[in-house]
């Protein structure tokens, strides 16, 4: 997105006070109000292959492989749970992970499947983890990163168990892409935070470090990570999935992963998602309007504009 205005609707703010220490006029709490932010372009044209369905992705994929050596950029997988899959929005092409590929501006191959874990296969017995890594073909992908987001859905899964199949992940990744870096973000708490929550959540984090040291490690439980929710308490809203993705980009960005700088004449990204129907598009970051809660904010370094 090159431009967005944002509409900001039902927000209680809070009391403003001058540099006099009079307190300033504000709107009425409760009411509604219209914020409109103008953002400059991100970054040129950028084409965007979407595609559905284990065809539609392996299309994708090989649109992708081919125009690597045109735009020489990194390339990102990303294989999860729900979260990854956009449950919140309910919609994929909003979820954090397509949001963080266009913050990094890296190709990226995105596979979420709901209820998925290191052990559950999840909806449509489409997972677990590893099943999902083994559609996306990462040997062919050769990426430089792999995020696997998972743990929610294994929450009551015998610690051992989980500990074996977060190791097996591990070398499956090193099997595939002995080239890339590996980055989990671990479980995401509910309402209620709860021992069998931080038991799961310790199995995965002690497992993967054991198989990787240098594997790093996001995570949202022990963190306490605080994003905009939907009504279910779990999942993020369109907000909630822009604070997550910048928060990831954030927690790479302390371990060296940067944004690839666009060169002229080359070649945009290529973002692939499984959850997305296939309609293989080349797409301008013009104008977007976005409805977001309280809590949304613009990329730091965006000049806005309130009016």
């Amino acid at each position: 997105m090159t431009a967005a205005a944002v509409v900001v609707s039902c927000l209680t703010l809070l009391p403003v006070t001058s540099a006099a220490a009079a307190p300033a006029a504000v709107p009425r709490p409760g009411a509604t109000y219209l914020v409109t932010i103008s953002l400059p372009p991100l970054r040129p044209v950028l084409p965007v292959v979407r595609s559905g369905g284990s065809g539609g992705l392996a299309a994708c994929e090989q649109a992708l492989e081919r125009s690597a050596g045109q735009s020489g950029l990194p390339r990102l997988a990303v294989v999860g749970a729900s979260f990854t899959a956009g449950t919140g929005p309910e919609n994929p092409d909003r979820a954090w992970a397509v949001l963080l590929a266009e913050m990094l501006r890296w190709d990226a191959v995105i596979y979420g499947v709901p209820g998925a874990g290191y052990v559950h296969p999840g909806l449509g017995h489409r997972g677990p983890v590893a099943a999902e890594i083994s559609r996306i073909g990462l040997r062919a992908l050769a990426p430089t990163l792999v995020i696997v987001q998972a743990g929610h859905d294994d929450i009551g899964v015998p610690p051992q168990l989980e500990r074996q199949r977060v190791a097996q992940v591990i070398a499956l990744i090193r099997a595939e892409a002995p080239r890339a870096r590996i980055a989990l973000v671990t479980v995401f708490p509910g309402r209620r935070r709860l021992p069998a929550d931080y038991q799961i959540d310790n199995a995965i984090v002690t497992a993967a470090r054991a198989a990787d040291p240098g594997v790093i490690i996001m995570d949202p439980l022990a963190a306490g990570w605080v994003y905009p929710r939907a009504r279910d308490g779990l999942h993020p809203t369109v907000a909630g999935e822009v604070w997550i993705a910048r928060k990831v980009a954030a927690l790479l960005g302390q371990h060296g992963v940067r944004p690839a700088q666009p060169r002229a004449g080359a070649a945009g990204p290529v973002i692939c998602d499984s959850g997305i129907p296939a309609r293989p598009q080349a797409r301008s970051l013009g104008p977007v309007t976005r409805t977001a809660q309280a809590g949304w904010s613009p990329p730091a370094g965006w000049p806005s504009r309130a009016g």
